[in-house]
C-alpha cells in the first residue's frame, strides 16, 4: 500500500502507523495502538527479569579466612538483589553435631551486614542444613 494510503487509513481509524522493519528495502509499517504496544513491550521485559538462588556452601571445619571469603560472595550477590542458599552439609562423624552446624551458618548469617532476612529457620534435609536469606 502506498504511503500516502496508509497514513490516511490511520488517521482515519485514529490510530498510530508504526514502522516496524525500517531495515528492510521496502519500509514495513503497522496500523496500531503504539501506546499500548509499548506498555505490552514493557510488560513483558518485567516478566523475563528473573532473580536467580545463588548458592553459598560452608563446610564444618572450614577456617576463618574462607568464612571471610563465603561472607564476601554472600554480600554480593544480596547486593545484586538475589536470594541466597547458605547450605552446611555434614559428612560422617560430623553428623553427631548437629547443634554446633546450626550455631556456625546462624554466626555466618550475623557476620553479614545488616538488612537481610532469613526465610524461615534453618531446615534439616538428610545430612545438610540450609536457610535461604533476602535482602529485606
Amino acid at each position: 500500500m502506498p504511503t500516502r494510503q496508509a497514513i490516511d487509513l490511520a488517521y482515519e481509524k485514529n490510530i498510530d502507523l508504526v514502522e516496524v522493519s525500517p531495515l528492510s528495502d521496502t519500509p514495513v509499517c503497522k496500523i496500531m495502538d503504539y501506546g499500548k504496544f509499548l506498555y505490552q513491550q514493557r510488560r513483558s521485559q518485567q516478566k523475563n527479569k528473573v532473580l536467580d538462588t545463588k548458592g553459598v556452601r560452608l563446610t564444618f571445619k572450614m577456617g576463618q579466612h574462607d568464612l571471610d571469603i563465603r561472607k564476601a560472595q554472600a554480600e554480593k550477590f544480596l547486593s545484586k538483589g538475589h536470594k541466597v542458599r547458605v547450605e552446611l552439609r555434614l559428612r560422617g562423624r560430623e553428623k553427631a553435631f548437629r547443634n554446633q552446624a546450626k550455631e556456625l551458618i546462624t554466626n555466618f548469617i550475623n557476620q553479614l551486614s545488616t538488612g537481610y532476612k532469613a526465610d524461615k529457620s534453618i531446615e534439616i534435609m538428610g545430612p545438610t542444613l540450609s536457610i535461604l536469606i533476602y535482602k529485606k
